[in-house]
């Protein structure tokens, strides 16, 4: 699976939609600082899940979206998409068919964010679940960004295993664990409830079966029961509805008369208001024709007019000027007169309005009477219906005294029987024995008292096997502390030892010293003992004589001299002399071997120790030939100062070895005190081994004694339900019989009150019809003045319609008068024009002209009167239909009134048979009764007063069975199907808790495997890869746990020629490295598709750069990487270059380069 495309769009410095192009194995990202270069990783650590702001460089998610600049807006999403070629399938899961993938991540500013895998929305574990075990995802070890390399180094051996963990691929394997152990938790809980509760079903299952079989008899009768209710009642509905329908026939026929009258009077309205519309628009016609005419007539006066003028002479110029005014004083005085004709008509349209508003008033008048008119009609024909209903409800009451009278008397004989049957049961009762019962109680507070001393011992023994797993696991990590301790002391004591067996193993002197015998002699050093702090002065003052070595012929000639420095010195016990004052150097030396006393005495004679620096009093005073050393091996003598400086081969050589001879002396005692430990964690593996056995046999003590409580219990629980079910069996008797005697006294008297209600109930009935029939009364009289104040308003409504149509005819003259005042006008402005162009107008000949517009306004004038005279007649026409629709209108309201009366009685009956209908059809539907079947049964079915008396037999029987338990069926059943289902259940939770407890060990046998062969891959790839990259050394990764599920990882460095024994003491360069082959090391066991990494080169120089970029070399076969980098000799190694840059302000910008393809294109212009 190889990364070939990132796109992004919005995300951090990348505003616009970005596309990163990815061919090949080694592309590098190079840019100035702050351009936006390691947005590029964050943008795919973000995209694989990453939900950590602090790891995006961020404080919230929203800070990676884009914020805005000087220029740019702030967006309101972010996305990130990366495009994967899988067409080797090694993608997780489903998504390892397809050739190519893209994961994507969008975040809204609102926080919500959305994951995508080839455009189908996902949810983050499925994005996490795809690359578990690839070494990708937010946190593994195959994105590494600035400063993480040096986290990854100086990480807890629990953070490292994590890595180790993603390498090995044991990442899917912990989560499968994970949710089977919660599997097995939630297996576990439901089988114990499961078990609760198949106890409880047992008992209630042996209860469940008497009571069924007195429900299965009750459900007979009630089946029985309810079938000849509901054929009653089918035969009655039936009877109803050939009722309704004969009703129902008369109500159309009826209905179908009054709807023919109300068609035509409908038919007569719509006509009326047709011509009504006719007459106002012949109306309008003619006064448009008038006003036609009046234009003609100016028109043809006008070119009557140009024509006299046209045929003077100029020489009757002033006459025909004359003729002009005179014809204008004449249009005046017409215009005066139609000035007076349009004050007339306005006084008759004042006088028309006048009686418009009267008539309207009128009409409301009218018509405010008409509703109250209808309110009485209503309330009557309310008052009239209320009549009615009242007496079919006393007639219904009635009905229902005599059924309740007929009950009565049917319960009081059952009553009777009842009671014979409750004496002979009473009789027959026989009550249990109470012996048995004390006996099993006695028994079970027996097992009690013995179960609770097994508890309390179960308990002290639970109390003492925690208490001993916890000694067991403080002296576990006791000895592992021990362990620890011991071990970094003996190999610091190992390292010691080590170096200074360099220091002793002088190469250019050993073949020398062999040759002479002295190979073997122990050196001077070696025994001596310094006090603290002193170790520096004494090296200064004897330098190379520490390496000084004892021989018994010091006189003797060498045949060669040494190649390098040597002394010698020979046995002697003799002491010092000592100094008048002062300290000698020499009292802070003590010799392990009493042989060296001499040569120490001559070595170190005249030579003093000082603290710190001596004035010049101090070294004045000094005699001659003595020496004043401090701490530091700085030498003082009366006139000269030497100061130390320490000799590489023998620096901290006494210092060393004390510390050896401690080390010693702690390993001893850390090796007594680890071996006292783990036989302390001996004994208490064995104590607890014990107290466990001993509280495995507790628990089956409890087990015993609760198995013995439960069957005493059950077994008591029947006698004590036999016993109570005497008891209330008597109760209910004794109670049944009292009730029954209080029942029969209650029936007598119910049976008088109902004979007394029925008789009250025939006075009623008297009084509602009387009541009905002045409602009827009632309802006619108000129906007629209901019918005669509808006439009131139509005469009301004629009357105001005819003022409607004076007032709009005066206005129509009024619009006439005018208009013919306007044409006047413009006749008289026309002829005060004419007047003044007679001139102009002859100069030429207009006679031809004018004498052919006047015969074209003749013949418009005369159309005009023709269309004038034949709107004259259309109007008249319609005024008279108008008359003759109003006329026939009223002669069909006259008829409706008989129709509508005898509708309203149809439909009273036909309402009294629907409710009768409703009321079966209703007790049909909601008792859910079959029609199918009650239809066959009603064609053989006797009278409904037979099957009344039926239904009354069956409720005695039903009512000799007593108290039903009517869901006792039912629950025996589902009971015994819900024991069989839960002991088939328990069965398979049982199977189930023992498959996930063999899936834990598995996957833990597995995982323990899977990870000890990784570390071992894991450590020879990091011991092989460390020397690669610093050109020598060693490295190692070291288990810091017994069990390796729960173990850290420590890594072990040491580059060439040093001897550190932390990694922390290592420089940022060896660290970076280091952390690189670890990396590389986890690549080479499990490479991930592809690596980003993000100037991991920064701390290396050049030699280290070129043997890094070397080995990325060698993997970017099985491996992609994306890398960031400054350094030249890095960028050298990509085969592609990306450059991002910020050309604006906050906004990053990406420029590719092919290398391969650029170095193409120079070799074909060189060629």
């Amino acid at each position: 699976m190889r990364l070939t495309q990132i796109k992004l769009s919005g995300f951090k410095s990348f505003v616009d939609p970005t596309s990163i192009h990815v061919p090949g194995q080694l592309v590098g990202v190079v840019g100035p600082n702050g351009c936006g270069k390691s947005n590029v990783i964050d943008a795919v650590r973000w995209v694989l899940g990453e939900s950590r702001a602090s790891a995006l460089r961020g404080d919230s998610m929203q800070d990676v979206i884009f914020n805005g600049s000087v220029n740019r807006q702030a967006l309101a999403r972010a996305s990130v998409e990366l495009a994967f070629d899988n067409s080797l399938g090694r993608a997780a899961g489903q998504w390892s068919q397809y050739a190519e993938l893209s994961v994507k991540r969008v975040l809204q500013r609102d926080g919500e964010s959305s994951y995508y895998i080839n455009g189908t929305h996902v949810r983050r574990r499925d994005i996490t679940d795809m690359f578990l075990g690839t070494g990708l995802g937010p946190r593994a070890y195959a994105i590494i960004e600035q400063g993480m390399i040096s986290r990854v180094i100086e990480a807890k051996p629990e953070e490292l295993r994590v890595f180790l963990e993603e390498a090995a691929g044991i990442s899917k394997y912990k989560e499968r664990r994970r949710e089977t152990e919660t599997r097995l938790g939630g297996t576990r809980e439901n089988l114990a409830r499961i078990t609760d509760i198949r106890l409880e079903l047992a008992t209630q299952i042996e209860k469940l079966d008497a009571q069924a079989q007195v429900a299965t008899r009750y459900q007979e009768l009630q089946a029985e029961l309810q079938l000849k209710q509901h054929l009653l009642w089918y035969l009655r509905r039936r009877d109803a509805a050939a009722e309704r329908e004969r009703h129902g026939a008369d109500v159309a026929r009826v209905t179908n008369e009054l709807e023919a009258e109300n068609a035509q009077s409908r038919a007569l309205e719509a006509r009326l208001e047709a011509a009504r519309a006719a007459h106002y628009q012949a109306g309008d016609a003619m006064n448009t024709a008038q006003g036609a005419l009046y234009a003609a007539n100016a028109e043809v006066a006008r070119h009557e007019s140009e024509l006299r003028h046209a045929e003077e002479t100029r020489a009757r110029l002033e006459s025909q000027h004359t003729e002009r005014r005179t014809q204008l004083v004449a249009w005046r005085e017409q215009r005066s007169q139609l000035t007076q004709a349009l004050h007339m008509w306005a006084a008759r349209a004042s006088d028309a309005k006048q009686r418009v508003l009267a008539t309207q008033e009128k009409l409301e008048a009218e018509g405010a009477r008409l509703p109250q008119a209808e309110q009485a009609f209503r309330a009557a024909q309310e008052r009239l219906t209320e009549a009615r209903s009242l007496l079919m409800r006393t007639e219904s009451r009635l009905q229902l005294e005599q059924a309740n009278r007929a009950h009565l008397q049917r319960a009081a004989e059952a009553l009777t029987q009842r009671r014979e049957r409750l004496d002979a049961e009473r009789q027959a009762l026989a009550e249990p024995d109470a012996t048995a019962l004390r006996e099993l109680e006695a028994r079970i507070a027996q097992i009690d008292a013995s179960l609770q001393a097994a508890r309390q011992a179960f308990e002290a023994l639970q109390g003492e096997c925690v208490a001993l797993q916890e000694a067991s696991a403080q002296a576990a990590d006791a000895v592992g502390m021990a362990q620890r301790e011991h071990a970094a002391a003996e190999a610091q004591l190992s390292t010691l030892r080590q170096i200074q067996a360099d220091v002793q193993n002088n190469a250019p002197l050993r073949d020398w010293l062999e040759r002479h015998g002295l190979a073997a002699a122990a050196q001077l050093w070696q025994k001596l003992r310094i006090d603290a702090g002193w170790e520096t002065a004494v090296e200064a003052v004897l330098r190379e004589r520490l390496h000084a070595l004892q021989s018994g012929a010091i006189d003797r000639g060498f045949t060669e001299r040494p190649p390098a420095k040597a002394s010698l010195f020979e046995p002697s016990a003799d002491l010092a002399a000592a100094p008048a004052s002062g300290v000698p150097l020499a009292a802070k030396v003590h010799a392990l071997d009493d042989s060296i006393r001499g040569a120490l005495a001559d070595w170190l004679a005249g030579v003093f120790v000082t603290d710190g620096r001596p004035d010049a009093a101090a070294r004045a005073a000094l005699p001659p030939a003595a020496v004043l050393v401090n701490r530091e091996g700085d030498q003082f003598t009366r006139h000269t100062v030497s100061l130390h400086a320490p000799d590489p081969a023998d620096a901290g050589l006494l210092a060393r070895q004390a510390e050896i001879g401690a080390l010693g002396e702690r390993c001893a005692e850390l090796a007594r005190q680890l071996e006292g430990a783990q036989r302390a964690l001996e004994q208490a593996e064995n104590e607890r081994a014990a107290r466990e056995a001993a509280l495995e046999d507790a628990r089956l003590e409890i087990g015993r004694q609760e198995k013995a409580r439960h069957d005493a219990q059950i077994e008591q629980l029947k006698l004590a339900q036999a016993q109570e079910r005497y008891r209330e069996r008597s109760a209910q008797l004794h109670a049944e019989q009292t009730e029954l005697a209080a029942e029969a006294e209650r029936g007598g008297e119910a049976l008088a009150a109902c004979e007394r209600a029925a008789a009250a109930i025939g006075d009623e009935i008297a009084a509602a019809r009387t009541r009905l029939e002045a409602s009827r009364t009632e309802h006619i009289n108000a129906e007629t003045a209901l019918a005669e104040q509808r006439r009131a308003v139509q005469q009301a409504e004629r009357e105001a319609q005819d003022a409607l149509f004076g007032e709009r005819e005066c206005g129509s003259k009024i619009a006439e008068i005018d208009h013919s005042v306007r044409v006047i006008d413009q006749q008289i402005e026309r002829g005060d024009l004419e007047v003044l162009k007679l001139t102009e107008e002859l100069a030429a000949d207009p006679i031809p002209a004018v004498r052919v517009a006047l015969d074209a306004a003749v013949e418009a004038r005369i159309a005009c009167e023709k269309t004038l005279a034949e709107a004259r007649n259309t109007v008249e026409v319609a005024a008279a239909a108008l008359r003759e629709i109003e006329e026939a209108r009223l002669q069909i309201e006259a008829k409706l009134a008989p129709l509508r009366e005898r509708l309203g009685e149809l439909r009273l009956k036909e309402q009294a048979a629907s409710l009768n209908y409703e009321q079966y059809a209703t007790q049909l539907r909601e008792a859910g009764a079959d029609e199918t079947l009650l239809t066959g049964e009603a064609e053989r079915a006797p009278r409904p007063s037979a099957l009344q008396g039926e239904i009354t037999r069956i409720t005695q029987q039903l009512g000799e069975l007593g108290a039903v338990n009517l869901a006792a069926v039912e629950e025996l059943r589902t009971s015994r199907e819900r024991k069989g289902f839960l002991d088939a259940q328990s069965s398979d939770l049982d199977e189930a808790v023992k498959t996930l407890e063999d899936a834990i060990r598995r996957i833990d046998r597995e995982t323990r495997e899977l990870l000890r062969e990784t570390f071992e891959s894991v450590n020879r790839h990091f011991g092989s890869l460390f020397p690669t990259l610093f050109g020598g050394g060693e490295a190692k990764l070291i288990m810091t746990g017994e069990e390796i599920l729960d173990a850290g990882v420590q890594v072990m460095a040491q580059p060439p020629g040093k001897r550190n024994t932390s990694i922390h003491l290592l420089s940022g360069g060896e660290k970076a490295l280091t952390a690189i082959a670890l990396v590389f090391s986890l690549f080479q066991l499990n490479p991930a598709p592809f690596c980003l990494l993000d100037e991991v080169d920064a701390p290396l120089d050049d030699s280290n750069t070129v043997r890094f970029c070397e080995l990325v070399r060698r993997m970017s076969a099985q491996t992609q990487f994306l890398f960031i980098s400054h350094n030249k000799i890095t960028m050298e190694l990509a085969e592609q270059l990306i450059g991002v840059t910020m050309p604006e302000s906050g906004v990053s910008r990406v420029v590719a380069v092919d290398i391969d393809e650029a170095l193409r294109i120079r070799e074909e212009l060189a060629a």
